[in-house]
């Protein structure tokens, strides 16, 4: 990526701020410890410059005053925001790349990276701006997807959205086990909530446009919806051995069509939300109010249930539980 000093004031709106003998930049980072000689760097912290310019930083663009104690060799660029000008730049590579950027909803990247085959034709965006920035600047890809709305409309105004679904139905369902059909076929007693077959569907299409490969063969569980089925003692017990579950949700709209699935399919059942304090969950008037993993806890060992939904508890203790084969 060279570019000359001049190109690369106006397309940042920086203020050169001295005369240096550079005229051109090779490459660019964030990070200080992947400057190399001829580097431009984007200082998003001020401590980080000297690190840069010992690493051999030719051009620097940072915010407030300059370090007058370093070399005036150096291109010292200011700019209001680095984080601004980082992404004018990046704006500019893409539109030189012909690359395409794709804002998904979270469940559409969750089930994306599940089915690819290739994961290499997609690049999948960090949520930290810094690494997104130096993710897409290095990369060779032009397909680049995320779900951070914020960043990815930072990056363009204006993402590519997933369009219409592929051609599909559900046959038959539970809470937890789904048989459907996409594009003539069956796929049966996949573990998938019936009503993310949608958002599925969704991602096949998009890979149908992108001709991207995958498979659906292997579908499980997102980490959106995570069920435990658990026994009288809350003893962690195989899939469908008991009516009393733990539903690990990371998103209210779950909750929601979860809630209303169990309202219609079985009446009969016990439902209970456990949820951070203050939490809105709609057609819930008296969550179980949770602060700690621990005060969950206790609220599970007491309340009578069939499906317990916990809100925003850390996946890391679900990840416990699983492992040592007990509920907590």
């Amino acid at each position: 990526m060279t570019m000359k000093i001049s190109d690369l004031i106006n397309i940042t709106g920086g203020r050169l701020e001295n005369e240096p003998q550079v005229q051109a930049i090779e490459s660019a980072t964030v990070f200080p410890s992947k400057v190399e000689t001829g580097d431009l760097f984007f200082a998003a912290r001020s401590e980080d410059i000297p690190t840069a310019v010992e690493r051999g930083a030719y051009t620097v663009i940072h915010e407030g005053e300059r370090p007058r104690n370093l070399d005036e060799e150096i291109a010292w660029i200011a700019v209001d925001s680095v984080k601004e000008a980082a992404f004018k730049l990046l704006r500019y590579v893409m539109l030189r790349k012909e690359a395409d950027l794709v804002l998904l909803r979270p469940h559409e990247e969750s089930f994306l990276r599940m089915i690819l085959t290739h994961k290499g034709n997609v690049t999948f965006l960090p949520r930290e701006w810094t690494k997104a920035f130096e993710t897409i600047l290095n990369s060779d890809q032009h397909l680049f997807v995320g779900s951070d709305r914020e960043l990815l409309e930072t990056i363009t105004p204006e993402p590519e959205h997933l369009g219409e679904p592929a051609e599909g139905q559900m046959i038959s369902d539970t809470l937890f086990r789904s048989t459907f059909k996409v594009h003539g076929y069956i796929y049966q007693q996949k573990e998938m909530a019936p009503f993310h077959l949608d958002h599925l569907l969704q991602v096949v299409a998009f890979c149908d446009r992108k001709e991207l490969p995958y498979s659906l063969d292997k579908l499980r569980y997102t980490r959106h919806f995570q069920p435990l089925f658990v026994d009288a003692n809350l003893g962690s017990v195989p899939k469908g051995a008991s009516d009393r579950v733990v539903i690990f949700v990371d998103n209210i709209g779950d909750i929601v069509q979860a809630r209303e699935y169990v309202r219609f399919q079985s009446s009969w059942a016990k439902s209970i939300v456990l949820t951070p304090p203050r939490t809105k969950v709609e057609n819930v008037d008296r969550p179980y109010w949770f602060e700690t993993p621990e005060e969950a806890k206790e609220i599970l060992k007491k309340a009578h249930f069939n499906y317990a939904f916990v809100y925003s508890l850390d996946k890391e203790l679900l990840k416990e539980m699983r492992e040592e084969a007990t509920l907590f």
